[in-house]
């Protein structure tokens, strides 16, 4: 019988190589910054458009005072106007019987208060009794309130004290109004044309102080609930490039708009020149207090599969990638969100050739 053969040892088996670990030839490798993570202060951010509004609270909207024509128009969009300077003359029957009563009234007070002085007269000389005089003097008192209530209504109706004192010594009717500006300001819009019929509840001219304006940005829904009073704001206007606006959001909205799904936000900007004007288009820059984090820059991150990955040192000269969660960019770094260990090394810069590498070797499968 010819001899059994020895038994061969059995052989180790070889271990699976990881798809995701690399060992870089000396040139890459000498390419190639390791380290850990720093921690630095960080500022998180949001850019949103924005846009340049008139101050709501220093605006007035200008009606006619009563039902009439429209004569003559004194103003235009974006002329500076002074208190009580004259916008446009109205034309209407509803003044001039305002003004006939009150010349009425006033004609009547003067006879009541000259029966009321002849009856003390008449009194003293024991002419008439005292009742006779008690009933002119409630008559005078009736003339002065008819009287006080027809100037309070020419009032209403547009006309200045000037124009009543005139009234009452010269006893003209005037049916022409004056619709005059009730602030200084800049006239933003004109409603009306010449010939136009309009009532009193229509608005003829909005007039703004621009003196000081909004700044004003509608936040994304997503973006809103981190948005609060007091936030600090970096802007720019598009008409003036480079130049930085810096101050704080006076007002958050308290509602969504359901239609744009967005919230209101506004910053107050001093405007004395008038340089900023209604409609200007902006970008704004919302900024959280600074906070300490862990970062690494953005040649750390290697971005598949809508994963972040990082490069760790698993061993001189050997890498493993690594999926990592990192949150807010800021500049040139990215802010990790979970506890890194102590001590570990990463791929710092250079990741994404070391990447094309491991890609590389596993496609030849070395």
């Amino acid at each position: 019988m010819l001899p059994k053969e020895a038994a061969k040892p059995a052989e180790a088996p070889v271990p699976a190589k990881d798809p995701m670990a690399v060992r870089p030839n000396g040139d890459l490798l000498r390419q190639l910054t390791v380290g850990v993570p720093v921690v630095k202060a960080t500022t998180a951010s949001l850019r949103v458009s924005g846009r340049v509004e008139a101050d709501e609270t220093r605006m007035a909207r200008v009606s006619a005072p009563a039902t009439g024509r429209v004569m003559e128009l004194e103003v235009f969009p974006g002329q500076t106007v002074k208190r009580g300077q004259v916008l446009a003359k109205l034309y209407g029957t509803e003044l001039s019987t305002a003004q006939f009563a009150f010349v009425k009234a006033v004609s009547q007070q003067g006879l009541m208060q000259r029966a009321a002085a002849r009856a003390q007269q008449l009194l003293k000389a024991d002419v008439i009794g005292a009742a006779e005089v008690q009933r002119r003097e409630a008559e005078l008192l009736e003339a002065n309130a008819e009287l006080s209530s027809a100037h309070d209504q020419l009032r209403v109706l547009g006309m200045s004290e000037e124009a009543i004192t005139q009234l009452q010594q010269g006893r003209t009717v005037n049916s022409l109004t004056q619709i005059v500006a009730t602030i200084d300001g800049t006239v933003l819009e004109r409603k009306v044309t010449t010939g136009q019929v309009v009532q009193p509840a229509d608005t003829l001219f909005v007039i703004a102080d621009l003196s000081r304006v909004w700044l004003v940005a509608d936040v994304p829904e997503q973006q809103g609930g981190a948005i609060e009073m007091g936030k600090s704001v970096e802007a720019e206007v598009s008409a003036f490039p480079g130049e930085k606006i810096r101050g704080r959001l006076s007002f958050v909205s308290a509602i969504i708009d359901p239609e744009t799904r967005t919230v209101r936000t506004r910053m107050d900007l001093a405007n004395p020149r008038g340089r900023y004007k209604p409609a200007m288009l902006a970008v704004m820059e919302l900024k959280d207090n600074p906070r300490q984090e862990t970062v690494i820059p953005l040649t750390a991150v290697v971005r598949e599969e809508d994963k972040d990955y990082v490069f760790i040192e698993k061993a001189p000269g050997e890498f493993v990638m690594r999926t990592v969660k990192l949150g807010a960019e800021h500049a040139d770094a990215r802010v990790l969100e979970e506890p890194w260990p102590a001590g570990q090394r990463l791929v710092l810069d250079g990741a994404f050739h070391l990447n094309n590498e491991r890609r590389r070797l596993a496609t030849q499968g070395s």
